[in-house]
């Protein structure tokens, strides 16, 4: 069964990461030789040598057009017309990968050329661009289905539908030179910030993973995973989510995730009792999850970095402890389910008493401590001995650290022959027999976050590392055991080379995926139809904020239906980040724009899990033998406390270290959100110490709500606010100070001659001299209800927030702050109920117990 299993995912893999195309002979040779040159492509774009040597030196445009040439060619080399697997590669594939490919090299081809005639197109530019754009759509639907092609085929649609929709969705359209100026011949559309980030980031980080599955580092985290976890109750789940974890943090794709892991974790789970269904579930939750995982979040953070404007380390500051939260509360879900299912946890026959495994904990994690230690006070030191040339001695220190690890692995590691044997491995055995796959990850983090080096430089030189590591362990294992080193070094060269391959063949999909994607943007930015959507959400909303975020959370979910990670994201950020902002903002909301990408992210990513679609979902079931569409029902069920965290962090930043200050903030806020995950899991669960009664489970839900947002019942006692009449606001604008805004209460008049009240936040554009409501962008006069609102300055906070001129709207107050006791007062009685609930669990199994 194993062994039909494996079949089976390999045939997935074929199928839906590389395409299902086996070519044999000189087909397949050139096939992988083009693979390679696009990875070397893409490393020599990346590395200093081109500035070093003055040849080679490509611009970001230039970059971008060569990248998406090569995406193109490979996807309709490699992904058939109908999904199959075949042998062959038709004359007609070859010729549209060649046009593809033309197309895509346009702009570097021709790149002065289309500068000299920027904005006015030759008749043969307009043909180049509408061939690129139709190829490009049905390369997305070979390589990734038919969801993003239609997403795409519909926005060119909408672009040019304009003048006959109806008043609601009407634009005034574009000329087909105009959108195919827009889209393919300059940096708005196709070939904007998304590819730019594929081209300059994604790539490399794929490539880095890449290399470290196929130099066993994939392995090496199942092992250690299975090693700390898998003897405990509910094991080889516990071990599914941890080893999805680590592999989460460099993998780009859920589906990916599935298959490396899911392989060996999903037939363990089901040998210890769960079901198909559950097996495969408990995979699709810890794979997607590994998504919103810091550093990588499936290339997302760098689109982030670009998009708001942040440092890289301040994203994944932001995303961490969400994160966190979510993979520690899988962890408890899983054991929820083997202690329902009444699952022991498996004895080893090898660890005799708690003080013995205690001992080798200590032993093993202070050794490893004191070596990295002992690493970082070297580095420093070599800093200071070498000044200029630190770089080379930290880069030989490195490597003999390298050398040092494989010495440990051989002698006190697992031996080659078991490095594929799950059962018996110790904690020790199973760190120690591969701690050299963790130097790249380090030198990665390193760069990152201590030398503050660009994700394109960091990952650089781990990749560099990473092939070190590949050509010369298995050489290095020879010499340490004796053997001969000519058949290490040409395995590790072997190994180089299909890792090189293999990550550029799964660049495809995301290469295509970003260009359509940028589709999507480019008709945003062409046609304004994020103001629709706004308006559209608002009608439907009701004024409801919490609708408003439900509707948003339910189209992103069916946004990123079928798209990678890297798609879905480019793909809801542009569309409803703008919604939530622009709603929020006329409902007086001040909500930071990183937890809105965060929130429109985490659920897009859902959509992973999501029936009908649900890739991941799918992928699960074919290795577990279950339904997919149970299993994608189930695991979405297991990720509904993923989906509560966006919610909580729209409303509580601190979860997203917004606002926080010292680490003893930092440690309540963490514990509080740790125990409302774990408490949300035991009330969805049905199960807390024993089964839960209907009201127990009731009074938890209302226990984590009150640990997430403590302020809720803190506003409601003692409002921050405090509502004042218009006719003091000159006065109370003279004490504001740099930073402050100003939230006022509008009366809005209706066409119906009603004024309908509604709270806007403003903040003025300049704090130089004393404020008035000029400096909001509000040019009023008093009647006898407020301030009526003559005129909006165009570009100002008013008109930002959706305010208009022409005495349709109404100052009608103003807000003062109000002192406020702590928040955390209000923690005392969902507590003193928590503790009841407690009690009164722990008594009936004390009596089950006894009797």
């Amino acid at each position: 069964m194993v062994q039909k299993n494996n079949v089976n995912q390999l045939e997935m893999v074929e199928t839906v990461e590389y395409g299902g195309r086996r070519p044999t002979g000189l087909t397949k040779s050139f096939l992988m030789a083009t693979a390679l040159c696009w990875a070397l492509f893409q490393l020599w774009a990346a590395s200093p040598l081109p500035f070093t040597f003055g040849i080679g030196v490509f611009n970001d445009t230039e970059i971008r057009s060569i990248h998406l040439a090569f995406a193109i060619f490979l996807a309709y080399l490699f992904f058939p017309f109908r999904r199959r697997i075949s042998h062959q590669i038709p004359l007609i594939d070859w010729l549209l990968a060649a046009t593809a490919a033309f197309c895509a090299a346009y702009l570097f081809l021709f790149y002065e050329a289309l500068a000299e005639r920027a904005g006015a197109p030759s008749g043969f530019d307009v043909g180049v661009a509408v061939a690129g754009v139709l190829l490009l759509l049905e390369a997305t639907r070979r390589a990734l289905g038919w969801p993003l092609m239609l997403i795409g085929a519909c926005f060119l649609g909408y672009t040019f539908a304009g003048p006959i929709l109806p008043d609601l969705l009407a634009h005034k359209g574009a000329s087909l030179e105009r959108v195919a100026s827009h889209q393919w011949l300059s940096t708005e559309g196709v070939f904007g910030v998304a590819v730019g980030v594929s081209a300059g980031f994604v790539f490399l980080f794929v490539l880095f993973g890449s290399l470290l599955e196929q130099a066993g580092g994939g392995h090496y985290f199942i092992r250690v995973a299975y090693a700390l976890v898998g003897h405990r109750r509910g094991g080889p789940a516990k071990a599914a989510v941890l080893a999805s974890g680590l592999t989460g943090m460099v993998s780009g794709s859920s589906i990916a995730n599935v298959v490396t892991t899911g392989t060996f974790t999903i037939p363990l789970m089901k040998k210890i009792g769960f079901s198909s269904e559950k097996s495969g579930a408990i995979e699709v939750a810890a794979s997607t999850n590994g998504q919103i995982m810091p550093p990588v979040m499936g290339a997302a953070a760098f689109l982030m970095v670009e998009y708001l404007n942040l440092s890289y380390l301040q994203v994944i500051t932001h995303a961490f402890l969400p994160a966190l939260l979510s993979y520690i509360a899988l962890l408890y879900l899983v054991h929820l389910e083997a202690v329902k299912a009444g699952m022991p946890a498996v004895h080893r026959s090898h660890v005799a008493t708690l003080w013995s495994r205690l001992l080798r904990w200590g032993l093993t994690l202070s050794g490893v401590a004191l070596f990295f230690l002992l690493a970082y006070w070297l580095v420093g030191l070599v800093d200071q001995l070498l000044g200029e040339y630190s770089f080379w001695g930290n880069a030989l220190l490195i490597l003999a650290l390298y050398g040092l690890l494989i010495y440990g692995e051989v002698r006190y590691g697992l031996r080659q022959q078991d490095e594929n044997i799950l059962e018996g491995v110790t904690p020790g055995q199973a760190l120690l027999g591969g701690l050299h796959f963790l130097l790249p990850i380090l030198v990665l983090v390193w760069c990152l976050m201590l030398l503050r080096l660009s994700p394109a430089t960091s990952v650089f030189y781990a990749i560099c590392l990473m092939m070190v590591i590949q050509l010369t362990q298995e050489a290095l294992r020879a010499l340490y055991s004796g053997n001969r080193l000519t058949e290490g070094f040409v395995n590790g060269f072997r190994s180089l080379v299909t890792g090189l391959e293999n990550g550029a063949r799964n660049m495809i999909g995301i290469g295509v995926a970003t260009a359509t994607a940028g589709i999507v943007v480019g008709t945003v930015s062409l046609t304004g139809i994020g103001q629709v959507l706004g308006e559209l959400v608002e009608v439907l909303s009701m004024g409801s904020v919490v609708l408003m975020l439900l509707l948003t959370a339910l189209i992103c979910m069916i946004l990123g239906m079928g798209l990678p990670t890297t798609a879905n994201y480019i793909v809801v950020s542009t569309l409803m980040a703008p919604v939530i902002v622009q709603l929020s903002a006329s409902h007086g909301l001040d909500i930071p724009l990183v937890a809105v990408h965060m929130f429109v992210f985490y659920f897009g990513i859902l959509a992973d899990d999501t029936p009908p679609v649900g890739l991941a979902a799918y992928a699960a079931a074919g290795i577990s033998g279950g339904d997919p569409i149970h299993t994608g029902l189930r695991s979405f069920f297991y990720d509904i406390r993923t989906a509560i965290l966006p919610f909580m962090f729209i409303f509580n930043t601190e979860l997203l270290m917004i606002g926080v200050s010292g680490v003893g903030d930092f440690l309540l806020i963490a514990l509080q959100g740790l125990a409302a995950m774990l408490l949300f899991v035991s009330a969805t669960q049905g199960w807390l110490i024993v089964r839960n009664r209907l009201w127990e489970s009731a009074a938890l839900l209302l226990v984590v709500f009150s640990l997430f947002r403590p302020d809720f019942w803190q506003q409601q006692i003692f409002p921050s606010m405090a509502w004042q009449p218009p006719q003091q606001i000159d006065a109370y604008l003279a004490k504001l100070q740099s930073g402050d805004k100003l939230r006022l209460q509008v009366e809005v008049e209706e066409e119906s001659g009603e004024f309908r009240k509604k709270d806007v936040l403003l903040q003025a554009s300049t704090l130089e001299g004393e404020l008035s409501l000029a400096s909001f962008g509000l040019l009023t006069e008093a009647d006898s209800e407020g301030l009526r609102v003559v005129d909006v300055v165009f570009m100002s906070a008013a008109e930002g927030a959706g305010l208009e001129a022409g005495f349709t709207h109404r100052v009608h107050g103003y807000y003062l702050p109000q002192q406020q006791p702590d928040k955390n007062w209000f923690l005392i009685l969902p507590l003193a109920l928590l503790a009841l609930i407690l009690f009164m669990q722990q008594r009936r199994r004390e009596i089950t117990d006894s009797g």
